[in-house]
């Protein structure tokens, strides 16, 4: 158990050591199980190279050490391409070493003798980087590989490193879960002494040899983005959880449709309107439709036309009778027949001229009765307050309303004036006062105040002499004079 911590202390190295990609699904894995060390290899012997490096690779009873339990563990992750890097960490007991001694008691035919070093204790770590011909080869099971690497290991008391070129093959079960078988020459940096350098003494030159692995692999740490149970890589719609029978894209309002071919994702449509619904059976999909739930024209974006007049009821003013565009789709109606329609005329049942929008222009009458009512408006002495106790003035504002009424597009100026009795600044203060007085009097009488302006002119504007008493009393005055039209420029 002791070996097996030690174990599993490296196995926690490469998993913190590793760094890249398993399969485009699956990124991670991870396989353990048994190992085998054969170190034949490094013994010699033999008639060439090969011979004496590479004969007997089989002999599995006689050369191979196996420790009967768990022993090795790897831990991988995928590059791309093919390609995957990982860690390897292992434990082994060395209870066979094969020497080539022709002359030692009990050599085989080809002058080998196989040994108890003492039961060494072997640990390796190992990284490398492994080529899969699996896509190469369009298989879903079979897994072939090459290897190539490097490690190092500890043997009793020694320890060097290795050069470690290999090939594999897995068997998968399932996606995830397959049997694999790899070996390795691990090829020692430190070179061993010759043959013969050493006699047989029970202890082992640093070896080249081989390790042979045999154990379960799991592919795991799949990335599925949205958790819809479609890895990435298979999914056309990773951000976005959907349906498998959609690649992993999903049908929101359930229509059949795709969402990023469906115009209408979120409500359920007719394939014949690209997912669209058509409330109203128009053949108009309701986007596109600006009256859904009517039934309509194409021509007017479905919306219905029922006097026939070519503007949709949603745009007709009077949608039962047929009207020009011109007119909002009303006919044209001039009661006060003044060459105004009815629509446009400000004053509809009194004859007025189109200038004036419809509305009698004021007349001179009119302007001299504005201005003897508006000069018996009287106020308290120095005062923008009407004269206290005066009945004739809210009779004079009265009637000026009555008067304002009959011209609702004329614009009107009340107009404030003093005496030259006090001071100019004192006098024009005085005067935009009451005049603002009469405005908004007007205004509570229910005056458009849209109509009115005030303005006061001080002692500016006198009428009459200011040297009498009764000149000063006729410029003591309010006014009002027609200023035009409050449409003026928007006619």
């Amino acid at each position: 158990m002791k070996h097996l911590n030690k174990l599993l202390v490296a196995v926690m190295m490469v998993m913190g050591l590793s760094s890249h990609a398993q399969d485009s699904n699956n990124p991670w894995a991870i396989s353990f199980g048994v190992n085998a060390v054969d170190t034949r290899t490094s013994a010699g012997g033999g008639h060439g190279f090969f011979d004496q490096h590479f004969s007997q690779p089989f002999a599995v009873k006689d050369n191979w050490n196996i420790l009967p339990s768990l022993s090795y563990i790897s831990v991988s992750r995928y590059v791309g391409s093919g390609f995957s890097v990982g860690l390897q960490g292992s434990v082994n007991k060395i209870d066979k070493a094969v020497y080539f001694r022709p002359n030692a008691v009990g050599h085989d035919g080809r002058g080998m003798v196989v040994t108890n070093p003492g039961d060494l204790m072997y640990y390796g770590i190992d990284a490398n980087i492994r080529y899969s011909f699996q896509e190469l080869i369009k298989s879903k099971v079979i897994d072939p590989s090459l290897t190539i690497g490097g490690g190092y290991t500890f043997l009793g008391k020694d320890s060097f490193g290795t050069v470690n070129p290999g090939a594999g093959i897995t068997f998968w079960f399932t996606d995830a879960i397959g049997l694999s078988l790899n070996t390795a020459y691990k090829w020692a940096v430190a070179p061993s002494e010759p043959p013969g350098r050493n006699d047989y003494n029970g202890e082992i030159d640093t070896p080249s040899h081989f390790q042979h692995t045999l154990g379960l692999t799991f592919k795991f740490g799949g990335k599925d983005t949205d958790g819809d149970g479609i890895y990435d890589k298979d999914d056309a719609c990773p951000d976005v959880a959907g349906l498998k029978q959609f690649n992993g894209c999903p049908d929101t309002d359930g229509d059949g449709i795709v969402d990023a071919s469906d115009a209408c994702p979120d409500v359920f449509g007719l394939a014949a309107l690209n997912g669209c619904p058509d409330t109203d059976g128009d053949g108009i999909a309701d986007k596109d439709d600006a009256c859904p739930d009517v039934a309509g024209l194409a021509a007017l974006k479905g919306c219905p036309d029922t006097d026939g007049d070519g503007i949709a009821d949603k745009d007709d003013k009077c949608p039962t009778v047929a009207g020009p565009k011109e007119n909002g789709g009303c006919p044209f109606l001039d009661a006060d027949k003044d060459g105004v329609a009815d629509k446009d005329d400000d004053c509809p049942t009194v004859y007025g001229p189109a200038s004036n929008r419809g509305c009698p222009e004021v007349t001179t009458e009119a302007l001299e009765d504005l201005k003897v009512q508006a000069r018996a408006i009287y106020f308290n002495s120095g005062k923008a307050t009407f004269k206290t106790g005066d009945k004739e003035t809210p009779a004079r504002l009265d009637a000026i309303k009555e008067i304002l009424k009959n011209y609702p597009n004329a614009k009107f100026s009340i107009e404030g004036h003093t005496d030259s009795d006090g001071s100019d600044k004192l006098n024009q203060k005085l005067s935009e006062d009451r005049a603002a007085a009469v405005m908004n009097a007007l205004i509570e009488r229910g005056v458009n105040v849209d109509n009115l302006v005030s303005k006061g002119f001080g002692e500016s504007m006198p009428v009459a002499t200011n040297k009498t008493p009764a000149g000063k009393a006729q410029n003591r005055r309010t006014e009002i004079k027609h200023i035009g039209s409050k449409y003026q420029g928007k006619l």
